[in-house]
């Protein structure tokens, strides 16, 4: 007769007692999941931008006139992936994560998006473009400080939001009439430069497509023109107000600062001086 080997009746009885507990642990799960009801709605709106598009009962307000109260619904008839889709389709939110407990709370965090550029254009029609280059609607809640950029920008907003500044750009139809690309390029270039975004307040489309920036300090127009070789640009308009105008009276000097030229920097004094 063989021996018993003790060590693998061990091993397998407890395995039988693991598995024993899992199936056990699984049917009383959801023998609860058929009895939870939803009682509480937790919604966290994210604010590190300093951005208020969103206030907590402002997505509420927008589940429920989309139908999705939840508070009353059975744990197992709450649709988390179609809220998280509803949820995302928001102007203003940039991504929404929703989860559920068995204590009966659905849990809300929300993204806004951050806009960095307001466009008005030719219409007068306004929108933002926000940092990951797309179009998003104004706010009744909340106006946000940004740069504004207006002049001859001739796209509305129901026929770009749609597409990103990436599709825009790459589209042989789109680009060749397009201003909005150029002035993200730009604008995204100066969000990511604190000097420069305390100096521009305005971007203007001239008749030109040359996009010309205003300065916050001082009274000069900067043409700045297209979107092409925006470091080398900039670094020239540093160069320039670091040492073209450190005299005190300097500032009042040049009517227009023109950057467009390679490698230079063509001023225009005023003609009263």
């Amino acid at each position: 007769m063989k021996k018993i080997s003790y060590r693998k009746l061990l091993v397998l009885f407890v395995w039988i007692l693991t598995l024993s507990s899992l199936f056990i642990s699984l049917g009383f799960v959801a023998s609860t999941e058929d009895h939870t009801i939803i009682n509480k709605v937790n919604v966290d709106v994210s604010d590190d931008t300093e951005m208020a598009f969103l206030a907590n009962e402002d997505v509420r307000q927008y589940l429920d006139e989309s139908g999705r109260h939840m508070i009353g619904e059975l744990y197992q008839e709450t649709d988390i992936p179609a809220i998280e889709q509803l949820l995302n389709a928001h102007p203003a939110i940039e991504n929404a994560e929703v989860s559920r407990n068995l204590a009966g709370e659905v849990n809300i965090a929300v993204k806004q998006r951050t806009p960095i550029v307001r466009v008005i254009n030719r219409s007068g029609e306004s929108y933002y473009i926000d940092n990951r280059g797309l179009l998003m609607p104004l706010s009744d809640n909340f106006t946000a400080r940004v740069i504004v950029a207006s002049g001859e920008i001739f796209e509305p907003y129901a026929r770009r939001y749609q597409y990103s500044i990436d599709q825009i750009r790459s589209s042989k139809v789109f680009s060749e009439i397009s201003q909005l690309d150029d002035v993200y390029d730009v604008v995204n270039y100066i969000t990511a430069d604190s000097s420069l975004t305390a100096l521009i307040q305005q971007v203007q489309v001239n008749k030109e497509g040359d996009l010309e920036l205003y300065p916050a300090i001082g009274d000069q127009k900067i043409i700045f023109g297209n979107g092409q070789n925006i470091a080398e640009k900039f670094n020239r308009l540093k160069l320039f107000y670091t040492e073209g105008l450190s005299k005190a009276d300097a500032w009042n000097k040049y009517s227009i600062i023109n950057l467009k030229y390679q490698k230079q920097v063509v001023c225009t004094k005023r003609k009263h001086l």
